[in-house]
């Protein structure tokens, strides 16, 4: 499957280490593999999404496997749930590749065809992933208007990312699958309550999906053995390190091991498209 101009739409073709379509708009593949599919006037900052910063405290507590059971259970349905005629797999918002290359590894377990595309709007975070994952198709590119052609993808992963329902059916197949985490209510309670005065419980809101049927929920919910190191690196790879104050986290980074709770909802949707 070939990526779509993000300019014209027309389909992208590799030559040369280059990607070009019809119109000869021209896309070069980055030296680390992946290729830069967000043009300068659909960014709407200068370096949209996750700082290096970010990725890396994202990468030290993803690899020290806090995150691993979520990810295993995603995987699982995935691979249970993945169209045989079909059996490319999209991760939408996938930071800097741990989820991606792990989906991508468990798939070729049980069918060899199958291929992973990682896409994030953060340049950072796809230069990471790129790097480390060789054999994931990367690409830096806008939720909003994913550079696929219609109907062609087989299921859509989604952790805590974004992207438009009318986007997701555009290049799903018909009976494609979508599967979502978001977080459950009881999501890091423990580190919302030193930044907050009160802390609220994650509402648990219904995806307005038109077209798309809930097949699967399932709720995954366990308790965070960190030390205050990798309670400070939680911190700052979620929107809370943005209220959180100075003193918080020079708090979090010298205090003892403590639990923390992960929570999340994992729901597994089908499109109804013709």
């Amino acid at each position: 499957m070939n990526y779509q101009c993000p300019l014209c739409f027309k389909s992208l073709q590799l030559i040369n280490n280059n990607y070009r379509c019809e119109a000869n708009h021209q896309f070069d593949r980055a030296k680390e593999g992946y290729v830069n599919l967000l043009p300068v006037q659909h960014k709407g900052s200068k370096d949209p999404g996750d700082s290096a910063q970010m990725m890396l405290s994202r990468r030290q507590f993803l690899d020290a496997g806090h995150y691993q059971l979520m990810r295993d259970k995603v995987a699982e349905k995935l691979a249970g749930y993945l169209p045989e005629q079909n059996q490319s797999v999209l991760d939408i918002g996938c930071g800097e590749g741990y989820y991606t290359d792990y989906f991508l590894q468990s798939l070729l377990t049980q069918f060899s065809q199958a291929t992973v595309f990682g896409l994030d709007v953060s340049k950072v975070a796809i230069r990471f992933a790129a790097k480390r994952y060789k054999l994931v198709n990367f690409c830096v590119a806008s939720s909003h208007r994913l550079p696929f052609p219609e109907s062609s993808i087989g299921a859509i992963v989604r952790i805590y990312a974004p992207c438009k329902a009318e986007e997701l059916s555009r290049v799903l197949i018909p009976f494609g699958i979508l599967i979502t985490v978001t977080p459950a209510a009881e999501h890091l309670q423990e580190l919302k309550a030193l930044i907050y005065d009160e802390v609220k419980l994650h509402p648990e809101k219904n995806e307005d999906l038109p077209n798309f049927n809930l097949l699967d929920e399932c709720r995954l919910n366990y308790k965070m053995n960190l030390s205050g190191g990798e309670a400070y690196e939680l911190l700052a790879m979620t929107p809370f390190a943005w209220r959180a104050s100075e003193e918080v986290k020079q708090t979090l980074k010298q205090s003892k091991d403590s639990l923390y709770t992960a929570d999340f909802l994992i729901r597994v949707y089908q499109y109804q498209g013709e």
